[in-house]
């Protein structure tokens, strides 16, 4: 009888560890170099595009947005990595079907299902990334070419940097004495997985570390309260660069998860009401909890390496505004650069 009772309570053990135990044995493949291609062999003339793919009803809209991406000649692919593991595999074969069929010319678009639905997936070292840049991105969001070509630009010169479309802030609350998720008119901090784009390397970082660098902890964090994979890339890339973020301007931009935009009638409804910062989820709420993420990170770290950031990066302006940079007046769009 005791021996019964240890061997179900060994099997029961296993089981529950069994699936964490997989997860972890997943990364450590992934984070073997031996099977990642060769930095020096990866292109910088070209970026890949992973789009983060999850709600069946936003597949329409992902259709288009894929589409934009593969047409342009400096996207040498474009992979959806949907991390629902309720859609069905009929659904995703239809998809890439549909992606073979519809963009045969152009880059290639195909589907990769995610393994494990923790958002930290989404930055997982990839041995199919054939280039330097990546650009991450989620299947709501719009940008016209033009704009992410020159998104593209701005990386090719920055590369230590994230660059980005949409930007938000930390800001410390002298009255509680606690580091706080916001939005602020004149500075920025983090840029969004809206539209990120990285050097392949911070995949690596994030997900496997690297040096006395060990995120896991903070990638606990993430799937513990299924959200801030995003605040922590901004994290691990400032840690490593000891600079922010660089928000770029855009021409065209549409973000369909933002549900406080006006909706088109009818056919935009659905697709716009499955986001985690949608308006019935509460705003208020969604801030909290970003916050909530902040102080954890910044509490197992011991240091807050975010670093602000100032004004945004344009592509041509009719009249240009003079800044001064190292005591020399030079056109504000160009002092990145």
């Amino acid at each position: 009888m005791k021996l019964q009772r240890t061997l179900i309570f060994s099997l029961l053990y296993i089981l529950i560890l069994l699936p964490h135990a997989t997860i972890s044995l997943r990364i450590l493949n992934q984070c073997d170099r031996k099977t990642l291609p060769d930095r020096k062999s990866l292109r910088t003339d070209q970026f890949t595009v992973l789009i983060n793919g999850y709600s069946e009803l936003r597949i329409s809209l992902l259709i288009n947005i894929a589409g934009v991406y593969a047409a342009s000649p400096i996207v040498a692919a474009v992979v959806v990595i949907w991390g629902n593991p309720l859609t069905s595999a009929k659904t995703l074969d239809s998809l890439s079907s549909n992606f073979s069929l519809i963009y045969s010319s152009g880059a290639p678009v195909t589907v990769h299902r995610q393994k494990s639905k923790s958002l930290n997936s989404r930055f997982l070292p990839r041995r199919w990334i054939k280039t330097r840049g990546v650009l991450i991105c989620d299947d709501d969001v719009e940008v016209d070419p033009k704009s992410f070509e020159f998104a593209f630009r701005v990386w090719q010169v920055n590369q230590d940097r994230l660059i980005g479309l949409f930007g938000r802030s930390h800001g410390l609350d002298l009255r509680r004495k606690e580091w706080i998720y916001t939005v602020d008119q004149d500075r920025y901090s983090i840029v969004l997985t809206k539209f990120m784009m990285l050097d392949v390397e911070y995949l690596y970082l994030y997900s496997c570390g690297g040096g006395d660098d060990d995120y896991s902890e903070l990638r606990g964090v993430v799937d513990n309260m299924h959200n801030c994979e995003d605040i922590l890339m901004n994290f691990v890339v400032a840690d490593a660069s000891g600079r922010g973020p660089i928000l770029v301007g855009a021409e065209r931009v549409r973000d369909w998860g933002d549900a406080r935009n006006e909706v088109m009638m009818g056919r935009r409804e659905k697709e716009v009401d499955v986001g985690l910062s949608s308006v019935k989820r509460g705003l208020g709420e969604h801030r909290k909890r970003r916050g909530e993420c902040l102080r954890e990170f910044h509490k197992i770290l011991d240091r807050m390496p975010l670093r602000y950031s100032y004004g945004k990066v344009v592509n041509s302006i009719s009249e240009q505004g003079l800044c001064e940079k190292r005591g020399k007046l030079v056109p504000c769009d160009k002092q990145i650069f």
